[in-house]
């Protein structure tokens, strides 16, 4: 399992404070420094919050979208797998919407080739979130299916999502319906060529 970043309130709130900077000053330590002077803390407690700077700052706020949209989950119980997975990321973006060009910035710095192991650690542990918060325990060989099909799906929503200018992200939505939809057609296509097929037997 990839590890969590250092999670603590001190750096939720400098977190929270720098997001209304960061459309103009990017995802850096100008940006955490203008907030953290907003919220009356010392500038000077930047590197010592965030020491790996910008990079640190973005995965936590991953993190904090994470869980945030955790916290949609007990709403979400009685729902079947899919529509808990649905409901899961529309809370996700529901959050992130008021920081819709952060997340643009983000994106675009995780897309440079020097921070393709962070996007990935992101990536990761967002998907995991997502099955973890939907109820899903799977252990066998699906573990790992389920999360490469839903980091696809997770990804292109996202990419939907920046463009949308719909009431309440519902172009995105719609999009994501039509992804998760199909996966879940191409789920019972597999199990119907699996009953089909006979046993497979090792030659003696």
């Amino acid at each position: 399992m990839i590890g969590l970043p250092e999670r603590s309130e001190a750096r939720d709130a400098a977190l929270l404070a720098s997001l209304a900077h960061v459309p103009e000053l990017g995802w850096t330590r100008a940006a955490l420094r203008a907030g953290l002077r907003d919220i009356g803390a010392d500038p000077r407690d930047a590197d010592m919050l965030f020491p790996g700077g910008g990079r640190d700052l973005i995965e936590t706020f991953v993190d904090m979208a994470d869980r945030r949209m955790a916290e949609a989950a007990p709403a979400l119980a009685g729902l079947r797998l899919p529509a808990r997975v649905r409901g899961l990321i529309a809370a996700r973006l529901a959050w992130l919407r008021p920081h819709r060009e952060a997340v643009r910035r983000a994106l675009a710095l995780l897309a440079l080739p020097r921070h393709a192991g962070l996007a990935a650690r992101c990536t990761a542990r967002t998907v995991d979130a997502i099955w973890h918060a939907a109820g899903d325990r799977s252990a066998d060989f699906s573990w790992y299916t389920k999360r490469a099909i839903l980091a696809g799906v997770h990804a292109g929503t996202l990419l939907v999502w920046l463009r949308d200018v719909s009431d309440d992200d519902a172009d995105t939505l719609a999009f994501l319906d039509r992804r998760l939809e199909g996966v879940a057609r191409l789920g019972r296509l597999r199990k119907r060529v699996e009953a089909a097929l006979p046993p497979f037997r090792p030659a003696a």
